[in-house]
């Protein structure tokens, strides 16, 4: 099983980091909305 996670990794290496950026933009955005209502 680790070396499936492992070639899984290999293989979609860019994909995978592009997702991980992905999520945490997607996580600053929550963050933001959900500090808004407080400043205004």
């Amino acid at each position: 099983m680790m070396t499936q996670i492992k070639a899984v990794i290999r293989n979609s290496g860019d994909t995978l980091f592009q997702d991980a950026i992905g999520g945490a933009a997607l996580v600053v955005m929550l963050l933001v909305a959900l500090h808004v209502p407080g400043v205004a």
